[in-house]
């Protein structure tokens, strides 16, 4: 069953319509008494308060066959139906933006991202991402299977995580990568350094994560509705007690899945201010330091096992340094 489901919430597209994505969200006893814009933002995913105002202003949302204010307060049996268009997709350029290549043939292409990179444009990031990137490079060469707007993007790492990334060129590659990673048989191992001192010195973290219920940017631990996720970890090195330097192993992929499960267990990554503290204590970094450093998979031509490796970036490798010293 599906999250829209579980919050009694399904979808109706109109054959032949027009590009509108009609949802009717049925209200419970429970769900009474809280703000249409409230109840929407915090049920339907990827829809924030301010544009469930806008929508409600512009009559795409009617309770009842009515519409209805902001600030309207649901009653128990409501019937809610949203009409949301489907969105433009603006027009995705290529950059002539130099990309750390670590490995190149006629169906992949293996990159080390930077850190600040966002890996495929979205809201506020148009330009300047990995894809504007490999467009350039790889030209009409990439699968098609995500759109316009991930073209031969089969995985993600955040904007200021460093590290590996696979691209595909063709459909078959990308179908077969996607295949192996829904089968949880590509290598990822990441290098973090959290806040204190993890005792253990391998551990596994077997939590579900799912969309934060206020805060619709973050992910959260939720045994409810969360999807499951496993993240593997080893001590590589610790830090006068104050700090431990990780290998990570992803054996899911969920957004900030690394992030959330070492908040969870109270050991944050060092620069994470989304889910660690927001008093940064090393002026130099930008975000979390997390790097996606062993990148495995079978070549989807071939068949062959390829085990790829990037070392740390000059800012982790410094830090590791720094605080070394200080140990």
């Amino acid at each position: 069953m599906t999250d829209r489901e579980e919050s009694k919430l399904f979808m109706e597209r109109s054959e032949g319509a027009d590009d509108t994505d009609h949802l009717k969200l049925e209200i419970s006893e429970e769900q009474a008494g809280v703000r249409i814009d409230r109840f929407l933002a915090e049920t339907v995913s990827d829809l924030t308060r301010s544009y469930a105002q806008t929508l409600l202003s512009d009559g795409n949302i009617l309770v009842n066959g009515k519409t209805v204010k902001s600030n309207y307060k649901l009653r128990s049996q409501d019937l809610v139906i949203l009409s949301i268009p489907e969105p433009e997709e603006p027009a995705i350029l290529p950059e002539n933006i130099p990309l750390d290549i670590v490995y190149e043939d006629p169906d992949v292409l293996v990159v080390n991202k930077p850190k600040g990179m966002v890996v495929h444009p979205a809201v506020g990031h148009y330009s300047g991402t990995l894809v504007n990137a490999i467009l350039y490079h790889c030209g009409n060469d990439l699968s098609s299977i995500n759109g316009v707007l991930r073209p031969g993007i089969v995985h993600r790492i955040d904007m200021d995580t460093t590290g590996l990334l696979v691209v595909c060129k063709n459909n078959e590659a990308h179908q077969s990568l996607s295949q192996q990673l829904r089968e949880h048989s590509i290598t990822r191992k990441y290098q973090a350094v959290v806040y204190g001192n993890i005792k253990e010195d391998e551990g596994t973290i077997n939590q579900p994560i799912g969309r934060h219920p206020i805060d619709r940017k973050k992910q959260t631990v939720d045994r409810q509705k969360g999807k499951e996720a496993i993240t593997h970890y080893r001590v590589l090195e610790r830090f006068q007690g104050a700090y431990t330097f990780l290998e990570c192993q992803l054996e899911t992929g969920r957004t900030h899945q690394i992030r959330v499960h070492m908040a969870y267990i109270q050991h944050p990554l060092v620069g994470d201010t989304v889910y660690g503290p927001a008093k940064q204590p090393f002026h130099h970094l930008q975000g979390q330091t997390l790097h996606a450093g062993v990148l495995g998979f079978v070549h989807p031509k071939t068949g062959e096992y390829m085990e790829f490796h990037a070392d740390l970036p000059e800012y982790f490798q410094q830090m590791i340094h720094m605080l070394r010293e200080r140990s």
